[in-house]
């Protein structure tokens, strides 16, 4: 024999032995010394603690030890964790190893102490290690269980793994939607062997004879509630049948398979509205008969499909209202925003009428159903509403609701600073504000005030417009014969600090024009032009090519204009506005194109005022603060001209000459 495997054995038999010392106890300190006297390496003293766990639960599972020596053990292993002695998964392989070798009605009793240990598994030291086992225990417990006599048990199965497991836990989930197509509602398929056609005739003999009361009733006794609707095999066969779409719901979806549906649904609800149940609260013996004794449980089994129990199914509130229930979960899914349906899978109009029709109709049923049938009712509701949040939670990709809180961002604490010298802050004898340095020190104190320094005269350094535009203007002039290539205007960085300068002091840069200009030389030579004529008192007046020829074509006309302004420069006033209104009337809106306005300018117009004289101002206005200094009287004539407004725009120059 090796000494490895000495060692192994002999560090085995110790822990057997502390372990059962430990479990009489109830304490986990024993073992804690043990495991640091041991030679060896902690994975190998833990591999061996973890063997004597399982081989000490063995001897007590063989010689059928009481219940609590097994939780004994699992307990003193969850210690043994937490003490850091023992693998984290030591304790739910015994739970697996307990649950595997006992039969059901003790797995109840250990299972409730896997429920009251629940905060355990989910804490960081168990859950990434156990969650798997716990699962797969879980699933085998459902295994052995059996739907229809242990639903309580494996409803606490379900239930405790909804709370050890997040709601986003993708094996919980069925992402994809997919039904339970194994489960299948078994029942009597071949009417020749149907026993309700020799019932219904037995019942109509019984009638006839008069026997309404059974045998083994007395007379005092209530006669069982028969069903007023005769129960035939073809009821049956489609009651039942209605089992294979709820289901599987996407058959409804298909027109041969609905038109059946609907067919036997019809024929089903109309038997619950012709059969109504009386009311529980009735009958106080019938409560007192059906109350069950002690607190046993109340086990209503899914579904018997006797034929010989269909009249009492018919009787019975609690299965009324599972097939009722039934019929409108189908209907949630059929009309819902599901994610995973084919793109076939649309209901038509007619299907979506019968839906909304029959939906208020089984709530209605509900509302009949006693006992408490209006509460039952509201409250399947809400919970059907609710689970319309838990469908669009779902077509999300059932996102996790547990926000992850931001890494906490320690900000560090600034270093303490020794406070700065008061000379630095002027405060000192000098009353200077030291720069560090002789000419910045110079230049910051040259004003105490910052501020007003910033605010003062010296400081604007922007040109006037007679300084800046000066040489342009003379350059201008045609008599002092500069060449285009040598004027200013075609400079680039002239032209830059010349937009600018306009921007802040002509007021003729932000006025619109029909002119277009090719370059920006050729812009600012109109501009300068304009502000030639403006800017008083000019040395010269500049005259340009066009300006010779019409002094010596129009000498008459230039005599005139030295002593009033013409037609050009003549800007209408608020008093020709009203004249040309009420003259324009109805052909302003032959005019307006010419003013280039808009089609939603005009409809503004036409919206503001029905009166054409008030329509034809507005219009007048609304050019007049367009054009600014270009509103003149001979532009408004041109454009009544080029309207084709020839008589008009006589008139109004007759008007306009004897208004100035």
């Amino acid at each position: 024999m090796s000494p490895g495997v000495f060692q192994f054995n002999e560090a085995r038999q110790k822990f057997s032995v502390c372990t059962k010392e430990a479990v009489k106890s109830k304490n986990v300190k024993p073992l804690t010394l043990v495991f640091s006297q041991l030679s060896g390496g902690e994975t190998e003293k833990k591999t061996t603690l973890d063997q004597a766990f399982r081989g000490i639960l063995e001897e007590k599972i063989l010689e059928q030890g009481e219940f609590e020596d097994f939780l004994s053990i699992i307990s003193l292993s969850i210690n043994a964790v937490t003490e850091g002695i023992c693998s984290a998964t030591t304790p739910f392989i015994l739970l697996g190893d307990v649950l595997d070798c006992l039969p059901l009605d003790q797995c109840d009793r250990i299972f409730t102490f896997v429920e009251k240990n629940v905060g355990t598994w989910k804490s960081a030291t168990f859950y990434s290690a156990g969650k798997n086992y716990l699962l797969r225990m879980c699933n085998d417990l459902l295994r052995r269980l059996s739907k229809s006599q242990n639903t309580v048990f494996c409803g606490r199965i379900q239930l405790f793994l909804a709370r050890l497991f997040p709601l986003s836990e993708k094996s919980g989930l069925n992402l994809q939607s997919q039904f339970n197509l194994e489960n299948i509602t078994v029942f009597n398929t071949n009417e020749q062997d149907s026993t309700l056609g020799l019932k219904n005739l037995q019942h109509t003999e019984d009638k006839e004879d008069g026997m309404e009361v059974e045998e083994g009733e007395t007379g005092d006794e209530e006669p069982p509630t028969t069903c007023s609707v005769p129960i035939d095999y073809n009821l049956y066969r489609k009651f039942w049948s209605l089992q294979d779409f709820f289901r599987n719901p996407l058959q409804c979806y298909e027109k041969i398979f609905w038109k059946t549906f609907l067919k036997h649904s019809d024929e089903v609800l109309d038997v619950f509205r012709s059969y109504k149940l009386d009311d529980m609260q009735a009958s106080k013996k019938k409560q007192e008969e059906l109350k069950p004794p002690g607190d046993a449980h109340v086990y209503f089994a899914k579904f018997l499909t006797s034929e010989k129990l269909m009249d009492l199914q018919l009787n019975d509130s609690n299965f009324r209202r599972h097939i009722l229930l039934q019929y409108l979960i189908l209907f949630q899914y059929l009309k819902g925003q599901v994610k995973f349906k084919s793109s076939y899978c649309v209901l038509t109009d007619e299907q979506s009428l019968w839906i909304e029709d029959t939906t208020k109709a089984v709530y209605q049923l509900l509302k009949e159903t006693p006992p408490d049938g209006e509460k039952f009712s509201r409250m399947v509701e809400h919970i059907l509403h609710s689970e319309e949040n838990w469908i669009a939670w779902k077509n999300e990709g059932c996102p996790s609701f547990v926000k992850e809180r931001p890494p906490e961002s320690k900000i560090p604490k600034p270093a303490r600073k020794r406070p700065a010298p008061e000379d630095f802050f002027g405060k000192g004898p000098n009353k200077k504000v030291l720069m560090g340095n002789e000419e910045l020190t110079r230049l910051w104190n040259l004003c105490p005030d910052n501020m007003e320094a910033c605010k003062s005269e010296s400081r604007e350094f922007m040109p006037s417009l007679e300084e800046f535009f000066e040489e342009a203007i003379e350059q201008a002039d045609p008599e002092n014969m500069v060449e285009e290539e040598y004027k200013v205007v075609n400079n680039s960085n002239y032209g830059w600090r010349a937009l600018r300068l306009l921007a802040r002091r002509s007021p003729h840069f932000f006025q619109p024009t029909n002119q277009q200009f090719k370059s920006l030389p050729e812009y600012l030579d109109n501009m300068v032009i304009k502000l030639a004529k403006e800017l008083p008192p000019p040395s010269e007046e500049i005259k340009t090519a066009d300006d010779e020829d019409e002094e010596e074509d129009n000498d008459a006309l230039l005599k005139e204009g030295n002593e009033s302004p013409d037609l050009h420069t003549r800007l209408v006033t608020r008093e020709q506005i009203d004249i040309f209104a009420s003259k324009l009337g109805e052909q302003w809106k032959v005019l307006a194109p010419q003013f280039e306005m808009k089609e939603s300018d005009i409809c503004a117009i036409e919206s503001d005022s029905e009166d054409m004289k008030m329509r034809a101002k507005l219009l007048l206005v609304a050019w007049h603060d367009r054009e600014g200094l270009q509103a003149t009287v001979e532009n408004f004539l041109s454009a009544l001209i080029d309207a084709g407004l020839n008589e008009l725009a006589e008139t109004l120059t007759n008007e306009a000459d004897s208004i100035s």
